[in-house]
């Protein structure tokens, strides 16, 4: 006899951020993701609102991976109450951690601006910790009622893990976000061969990026051109995963001749210790890089890398002659040092603006990518006259048409998808595709909706 789930979609649904998703097996409720809500008008009210479950009564939650819009709020739900166990993979872990510790001066000066509580401090990370237990890839967790859960690479960011939930001879399967496969560091995307209920991503779900050779020749020539005209080549990058995919693109290309040879700033203090816990989990990387760092290299170093780990160093890059590449966070220029070299280098011509990752609806990003030739920067009007441009290739979410791959390899024991964490056009679009190309029953679940499935 099947037994009745229901699966409610507290965040992530109907928009990218924010992912929480409650699932009720009858025997126990189970967490996945309790992230941020970020980029939107309502986002911090919505992030500070009470839980709409009792945290006190979830006795598990699962962390796909540790970006701020899938952990933000964990510090946030062990202190209204949760007590249970946090699983996921090492590197998630130590890179939740790190990001969450990072997070906590933000949010304690936007909580003085606003004349409000801090969302959590860092006494309810420490809190948190003794919480969370580190579980390998495909090894079991059993839990009550006949449910077992393992993790499989997701290939999105350094650990990143779908979360698969079984009982019985029925699989229900959460992608958290899925990685732009092939990656120039990581494995790629397992499969979901057998799965019965899917809630799945859909970030890019209404377009598609360029190929692996594509994206790393637009950079060779983005790079090139940085290089002919004396000028600056500026990267807002996330610190997780685009910075360390950047690094090795560029190390390989400056190796071999494929560009000039000219310094790289890394500043962003959060990119340097993440790029630190990379380099302690070499297993975690693909074949080709793997082969690599046996063959003696050193991955993330190299001649003309300059990590800038203090604010004095940060400003002697306004010093250094050009060329020069500048990686800086955060990746939406939503705060970070990357908003003091977009004040220096947006007014001047010679400047390449380079987006690489997703930019939300609302944010500095974004806004500079749709084209705005002024914009609002720590109260400063600044001229935007620097050629800006986008590589969606180095984005580390699949695509239209490989998220439709994706399903595809499960499409024989499918009963039902649940298109997620997308903007709404994103997912409705993604939504419509797979009805009509691969005739699976698809919906786009929006936000609070619960759905019932024999699971």
């Amino acid at each position: 006899m099947p037994h009745k789930t229901k699966i409610t979609f507290y965040g992530g649904a109907g928009e990218v951020t924010g992912s929480n998703f409650l699932i009720e097996t009858g025997e126990q409720n189970i967490l996945v993701d309790c992230g941020f809500f970020q980029g939107c008008d309502t986002c911090e009210v919505r992030t500070r609102d009470s839980f709409e479950y009792d945290p006190s009564t979830i006795p598990y939650l699962f962390v796909t991976h540790p970006h701020l819009d899938h952990v933000g709020r964990i510090p946030k739900l062990v202190k209204d109450g949760f007590r249970g166990v946090i699983y996921s993979t090492p590197p998630t872990r130590d890179l939740a951690i790190l990001t969450l510790k990072d997070s906590v001066h933000i949010l304690r000066e936007e909580a003085k601006q606003n004349k409000k509580p801090a969302l959590f401090s860092e006494e309810d990370i420490e809190k948190m910790i003794p919480l969370w237990k580190i579980v390998p890839y495909h090894e079991t967790i059993s839990l009550e009622g006949g449910v077992s859960v393992l993790f499989k690479d997701a290939g999105h960011v350094l650990g990143s893990s779908m979360v698969e939930f079984s009982r019985g001879d029925k699989k229900l399967v959460f992608t958290g976000d899925l990685g732009n496969s092939p990656a120039p560091l990581l494995k790629d995307t397992e499969s979901i061969e057998g799965t019965n209920f899917l809630v799945m991503e859909s970030v890019y779900g209404d377009r598609n990026h360029e190929s692996r050779n594509e994206r790393r020749e637009m950079l060779e020539d983005v790079i090139e051109e940085v290089a002919a005209k004396k000028g600056t080549l500026l990267i807002p990058a996330f610190s997780i995963e685009r910075t360390q995919e950047l690094l090795f693109e560029i190390e390989r290309m400056m190796e071999t001749r494929q560009v000039p040879p000219m310094p790289v700033f890394v500043d962003s203090p959060l990119a340097i210790q993440v790029t630190e816990i990379y380099k302690k989990y070499e297993e975690y990387f693909n074949k080709e890089v793997k082969y690599i760092i046996n063959s003696g290299n050193d991955l993330f170093s190299f001649k003309q890398l300059h990590l800038m780990r203090s604010t004095e160093e940060s400003k002697k890059i306004f010093e250094a002659q050009n060329p020069k590449i500048i990686i800086a966070g955060s990746g939406m220029s939503m705060g970070g040092r990357i908003i003091y070299h977009e004040k220096h280098y947006l007014g001047d011509p010679n400047t390449m603006f380079l987006i690489i990752g997703y930019q939300a609806p609302g944010s500095l990003g974004r806004r500079i990518l749709e084209g705005n030739r002024e914009v609002t920067i720590s109260g400063e009007k600044i001229s935007v006259r620097a050629r800006v441009l986008e590589i969606r290739g180095y984005s580390s979410h699949k695509d239209l048409d490989n998220l439709i791959h994706f399903v595809e390899k499960g499409i024989d024991t499918l009963q039902n998808i649940f298109v997620v964490m997308g903007e709404m056009k994103s997912a409705t679009f993604l939504t419509q595709r797979l009805r009509d190309y691969l005739g699976v029953n698809a919906v786009a679940p929006r936000a609070g909706e619960s759905v019932d499935i024999d699971f």
